[in-house]
């Protein structure tokens, strides 16, 4: 301590070691399987991979690159746009290169909010939502959405939305294809948030990055709806599209007012990040539309095989209609309410980790009994994690 002051700023007091750290730590440490943090365990498609090398050697971004992404890269996400959804996005002024989609939450949020702004975001949320509107000075205001048995689903009521909307909100925070649910917002749910956030002149940010991870339904990008193109911040990632997730090339496409303000507080961040492996994203974008059916059946297929599993082993499951994550609850196992300490214990009681979905609740009562595992792994890995499981 100096001074008698923690070190740790204030408004990150609440957030410790993160929940993937920890669990991974804990795989390694008693050489579990690790269904818990978001990773595949094989690499992309290997032309992917050359176009990397390529430009390695060829000096393609091995210094400081444009400080907005290679023209290459914001060429390709703006014709990704426009071919998949129609939305037109000039690459010089609408499409801003980041490191992951993390640093793009974190820049959005930090130039679009001011201490005291009020921000909503969908609950369970992915954890770095929390910390970022923390680290802006603002404060969350979570909606929860609603686990529904009968159907094997998560719900988002609307009419809690809209009652979360005070003359203080600034900004919607919102992610679909959903992690950790793995809901996948409907055509009419995206339509009254478009009309809500039109009425209440909001800002929304929109967390895209399993765009292609849909199985059940569709996505269909918030821009897309009437007057969402100039107040809706879009953000992807071509991590979980392509599988090489430690390159940490993400992208945010918005409209020019926006994407300034947005780089105003990124290029305070990293700066520039990535620069060969932006050259090889804009290859992986051009990639028919082969691979990424290719990638949605494969990952169908893996999704089945694990929520199977999970049922016959006793776990209640919600089967998602996108990511790669599936929620299960733990309570029909008679192991209580407690998902921390079931997690903690379940790599010693079957060689297996997951994630708490608690922590990714400002109602932790509410996330308490369930339980997220990824089935982004080898088909053999999740057959014997499934195997592992069962003896539960």
């Amino acid at each position: 301590m100096t001074q008698g002051r923690p070190l740790l700023n204030r408004r990150l007091a609440e957030f410790g070691t993160t929940i993937f750290a920890e669990m991974s730590a804990l795989a390694v440490r008693t050489g579990a399987i690790n269904l818990g943090q978001g990773f595949p365990d094989t690499d992309g498609p290997e032309e992917v991979r050359e176009a990397a090398v390529r430009a390695l050697r060829a000096g393609h971004g091995n210094q400081y690159p444009p400080g907005p992404g290679v023209p290459e890269l914001r060429t390709a996400i703006a014709a990704h746009q426009q071919r998949r959804y129609a939305l037109a996005y000039d690459p010089d002024t609408e499409v801003l290169v980041t490191a992951g989609a993390t640093e793009a939450i974190a820049a959005s949020l930090l130039a679009l909010l001011e201490p005291g702004d009020e921000v909503v975001a969908l609950e369970p949320y992915y954890d770095s939502y929390a910390a970022c509107i923390a680290m802006a000075g603002a404060t969350r205001v979570p909606v929860t959405l609603h686990p529904e048995p009968s159907t094997g689903a998560y719900r988002l009521d609307l009419d809690e939305l809209r009652a979360a909307v005070t003359p203080r909100t600034r900004l919607l925070l919102l992610n679909t294809p959903h992690n950790p649910t793995g809901t996948v917002l409907t055509r009419e749910e995206l339509g009254a948030i478009a009309e809500l956030a039109c009425a209440r002149d909001l800002l929304v940010v929109t967390d895209e990055v399993y765009e292609h991870l849909v199985f059940e339904g569709e996505h269909l990008p918030l821009a897309g709806f009437p007057g969402m193109r100039e107040r809706t911040v879009t953000i992807g990632s071509a991590g979980k599209t392509f599988s090489y997730t430690g390159w940490k090339i993400g992208w945010i496409t918005a409209s020019p007012a926006l994407v300034t303000a947005v780089r105003s507080a990124k290029q305070y961040l990293t700066y520039v990040s990535g620069g060969p492996l932006q050259y090889a994203v804009a290859e992986a974008l051009r990639l028919p539309d082969s691979f990424f059916e290719g990638l949605r059946a494969d990952l169908l297929a893996k999704r089945d095989l694990l929520c199977d599993g999970l049922a016959e082993a006793g776990f209640g499951v919600y089967r998602p209609a996108g990511t790669y994550f599936v929620t299960t609850d733990i309570r029909p196992l008679g192991s209580g309410g407690d998902g921390i300490a079931f997690c903690r214990e379940l790599p010693v009681r079957c060689g297996v980790v997951g994630v708490p979905n608690a922590v990714f609740y400002d109602h932790r009562e509410q996330g308490a009994p369930f339980v997220r595992f990824t089935f982004c792994k080898r088909t053999e890995v999740l057959a014997e994690a499934v195997a592992r499981l069962k003896g539960l």
